[in-house]
């Protein structure tokens, strides 16, 4: 079954990162219609391959959410790409589908004398590529005073002739400059859209990625995640749910907390208990992730996602929802997210106990707040279920170090050869 539409994956994604900085992501969409155009002029293409290069020039800034800062990009852009261009490459290689074009990314700050033309398939595009991003940055900065035939300057030392040739035609045939001027390129990029083709498999994949990019944000919050979704499961199975409920409940965990994005990180891993102010602030993280969600997922995936915070006796937020109008499913991720809440060490206080844990459930199940059924399922499992919480928790932890650890790697060996 499909549970959201390929165009929506991509759009799922984009606002997604957004909120946690939109800069790299609207660079990104500006970049990758330029780059969309100047493949129209070279030709060749079928429309869902155009589209499959969108995407990858929306993301290939992605890097720069874990490793630079974000206000500077003409220092992360030109002095000092090679790093988001690195672990960019490492992100999309590893997490996301787009594995075959995710070197794309690790070229595409380099002279076009030094990307390689042996053995990479997608060398011609990362040269129209770098050539699309400078010209949009430089665009967006200079404005009426900007000329693209400044970059002719750089022919054959950076740039390649058949992309500076590529961008002429693409000012001459589609006025891209104008269009990007106006926003009018936006109606431009959505008819691209409409021609990805992703697998289901890649559709989950790319779910997945999104919970990845919480990391970007907090490493506490990427475990708490992890967590959630793993209790979920867990407790899905154990209460036998239809399998289409039991998918639809993965989905829903794999989402629900991508509103904390948009909260600060000096917020999430504050070594105190919030303030009345700081508590509002990320009670907000729920109403941001519904408004992206909304029309782009099946409704009944975003109603158990979004209600991760409701309480059967009203006093949950954002919608104050009761009992009779919680599903199983909503229960089940309510009772996850607060056992991953419960189970995980914070900066402002210690690890609990199991049995600090039990005591706090059977209260909550008292006091009519949490599914008694959930609940005491959770707790009847309650060692085999955290043995399988670290392990998968310590997997993906262990991945994110793996990634690191390439990027060092991958970095210092591109420093020596290009020295």
């Amino acid at each position: 079954m499909e549970y959201i539409s390929s165009k929506n994956i991509f759009l799922l994604i984009r606002d997604t990162l957004k909120l946690h900085d939109r800069r790299p992501m609207d660079h990104g969409s500006r970049a990758g219609y330029l780059f969309c155009k100047m493949l129209e002029c070279k030709g060749g293409y079928e429309q869902y391959e155009i589209a499959d290069f969108l995407m990858l020039a929306t993301l290939h800034d992605i890097g720069a959410y874990k490793t630079d800062r974000m206000g500077d990009r003409l220092n992360y852009e030109f002095k000092e790409p090679m790093p988001h261009s690195t672990y960019g490459f490492l992100f999309l290689k590893n997490i996301t589908p787009l594995e075959e074009m995710s070197r794309m990314v690790l070229y595409h700050r380099v002279p076009c004398t030094k990307i390689p033309g042996e053995d990479f398939q997608y060398a011609k595009e990362t040269e129209i590529l770098s050539l699309a991003e400078a010209a949009e940055v430089y665009h967006l900065a200079l404005g009426e005073g900007f000329d693209h035939k400044m970059f002719r300057r750089q022919e054959g030392t950076f740039y390649s002739k058949e992309a500076l040739d590529l961008l002429d035609l693409a000012v001459a045939r589609f006025d891209v400059f104008s269009h990007l001027a106006d926003e009018s390129y936006q109606k431009e990029l959505d008819d691209i859209l409409e021609y990805m083709i992703f697998t289901n498999e890649d559709k989950k994949k790319f779910i997945q990625t999104i919970m990845m990019c919480i990391g970007f944000r907090s490493e506490i919050a990427l475990m708490d995640a992890v967590s959630c979704v793993c209790v979920s499961k867990q407790l899905a199975r154990k209460l036998n749910l239809a399998p289409e409920n039991e998918e639809k409940l993965y989905y829903a965990s794999l989402i629900h907390d991508i509103g904390m994005l948009s909260i600060p990180a000096k917020i999430i891993e504050a070594p105190r208990k919030l303030t009345q102010e700081e508590t509002a602030l990320t009670r907000t993280h729920v109403s941001r992730e519904e408004k992206i969600l909304l029309n782009r997922m099946d409704s009944e995936i975003v109603a158990i996602a979004t209600a991760h915070h409701e309480r059967l006796d009203g006093s949950g937020y954002p919608k104050g929802l009761t009992a009779s109008s919680l599903s199983r499913e909503q229960c089940i991720l309510q009772v996850a997210d607060v056992v991953t809440a419960l189970t995980s060490e914070r900066a402002y206080r210690k690890k609990l106990t199991k049995e600090e844990i039990i005591k706090t459930l059977k209260q909550d199940v008292k006091d009519g707040k949490l599914h008694r059924q959930v609940t005491e399922c959770y707790m009847d499992s309650y060692d085999e279920i955290t043995q399988i919480v670290e392990k998968e928790t310590k997997e993906v932890l262990d991945l994110y170090n793996s990634l690191t650890t390439k990027y060092h790697s991958v970095y210092g060996d591109f420093k020596n050869k290009n020295k």
